[in-house]
């Protein structure tokens, strides 16, 4: 039997459910500015899953939640950039940008870090830590 795949539309044409051919159901909540803040999946094995968000004041995702335990927060600067992400495990991660709000700097959960410059084509370069002081500071 070959089940069809159904989509349901909330006013402002957000997807509010979608079941798949497979017979998997995704359901959606938006808040008034049309940023999903929950999601629930289930599926024909298997638990259910859930996903609960946050937003600022300008729609920048701030938090995230699963139902299997994943808790991650997000910082943002004045332009929007995001400049750090941290989960339940105080994994971290770290970002910088230029003027232009391109990347310059990244810190990863793993304390790796990386420099970057960008070229006339605004391609970016990865440098090293010395270049970078010499660049940005």
């Amino acid at each position: 039997m070959i089940t069809k795949e159904v989509r349901k539309y909330d006013e402002n044409n957000n997807t509010i459910y979608y079941k798949d051919s497979d017979g998997c159901e995704f359901w959606w909540e938006y808040d008034e500015n049309n940023n999903c803040i929950y999601c629930k999946i289930s599926r024909n094995f298997g638990e259910d899953e859930e996903y609960w968000y946050r937003y600022d004041e300008n729609n920048n995702k701030i938090y995230y939640k699963s139902s299997f335990g994943i808790n991650i927060q997000y910082e943002y600067d004045k332009n929007n950039n995001l400049i750090h992400r941290k989960d339940e495990y105080g994994s971290e991660n770290w970002y910088k940008y230029d003027k232009n709000n391109n990347i310059i700097y990244y810190k990863s959960i793993d304390c790796s870090e990386n420099w970057y410059k960008y070229d006339k084509d605004k391609e970016q370069i990865k440098i090293t830590e010395k270049e970078y002081k010499k660049l940005y500071n």
